[in-house]
């Protein structure tokens, strides 16, 4: 699932093909807004809100083609006449201007929503790693409301902080040095790993290849996807489990045991 950096990336892109332009087609290719055409409107903007994408357009009464890419989606911008790079039986949404075309392929969600409504669909979400929004102090204080929780389980919860999917989720555990089943009222430093967090998105949102071992070649990340592979820091096989709040949430949780020691129960408790 694309996680903060690529949503904000995508919406660089857009926006740049999208921004203080006309748009001549409007094809959205899904059976409840199959009938929205917005040909004639202008974009005002493309904005990323953690892993939701914003498209906003029209005057006053403005409009909003929310998205979110899930598992598959992606968008693409093309030239006239450049081939796809998708089947176009795949395409959910086309844009098109003077241009540019814009296609959102395989979109796992997909929804026009008017601007009034906009804080309803996306206000829920935390303080936003990328985003102006950014407040640490805030997304400390939503992540400490439950104490209890794992901090694999609370990194992924977008209330939190918006943003985090399971790669950073993974490695923000790994270099913290702190298992992923540990209770976040129990990790040390949590303000450090916060911060953490902020400066690993920043500094992978402008580059296609996500890296936070340092690294732009081979070996780009610690632990994700290494699984009977030996630790890049202590050799030890990489541990794979799931994890998630319910089975049909399961996430690949990537750590090593070694550099990740799971905390020692109090003598008659049982960790979770």
């Amino acid at each position: 699932m694309p996680e903060g950096d690529t949503v904000w990336r995508a919406a660089r892109e857009l926006h740049s093909a999208l921004a203080g332009k006309v748009l001549t087609r409007c094809d959205i290719r899904v059976p409840r807004f199959a009938t929205v055409d917005f040909t004639g409107d202008t974009v005002q903007e493309t904005v990323a809100r953690g892993k939701h994408l914003l498209i906003r357009g029209g005057g006053d009464d403005g409009w909003d083609i929310h998205s979110h890419l899930k598992m598959e989606g992606l968008w693409h911008v093309y030239a006239h006449g450049e081939k796809w790079r998708r089947p176009a039986f795949k395409a959910r949404c086309i844009l098109e201007t003077d241009d540019a075309v814009v296609v959102g392929f395989e979109l796992g969600f997909l929804r026009v929503i008017p601007r009034s409504e906009e804080e309803d669909a996306v206000g829920y979400l935390g303080p936003d790693l990328l985003g102006p929004d950014w407040d640490p102090d805030e997304a400390l204080r939503r992540l400490l409301e439950q104490p209890d929780r794992p901090i694999g389980l609370a990194l992924l919860d977008q209330r939190n902080l918006a943003g985090i999917g399971n790669v950073y989720r993974c490695e923000l555990c790994f270099l913290a040095g702190v298992h992923p089943l540990t209770p976040v009222g129990e990790v040390p430093n949590l303000p450090r790993m916060v911060e953490l967090s902020k400066k690993l998105l920043e500094a992978n949102k402008a580059r296609s290849t996500r890296a936070t071992t340092g690294r732009l070649r081979g070996d780009t990340l610690w632990v994700y996807g290494r699984s009977r592979r030996g630790c890049l820091r202590c050799g030890t096989p990489v541990a794979l489990e799931q994890l998630g709040d319910k089975d049909t949430e399961l996430r690949e949780l990537y750590y090593c045991p070694h550099c990740q020691p799971r905390l020692e129960a109090p003598t008659g408790a049982a960790l979770p």
